[in-house]
């Protein structure tokens, strides 16, 4: 499985708990410079997917929004 399947099959609150795990680490500091700058590309994977579920769930309002009241 690639790492793209495995963040899409993330929901948004794990996605979100795992970038709050990785920004902890960073703020922590103590990591290698080739570790942090893994972490940094997780991060920015994980934002992804946390802003993907955000968009998702902005549509459906939108949609719901505009639909005549029955």
């Amino acid at each position: 499985m690639t790492e793209a399947t495995k963040n899409e099959q993330l929901s948004y609150e794990q996605a979100r708990a795992e970038l709050a795990s990785v920004v902890e680490r960073l703020e922590a500091g103590g990591t290698s410079l080739e570790e942090s700058l893994a972490l940094w590309e997780r991060g920015e994977q994980l934002a992804g997917v946390c802003q993907r579920w955000l968009d998702g769930a902005r549509a459906r309002i939108d949609a719901a929004r505009q639909r005549p009241e029955e």
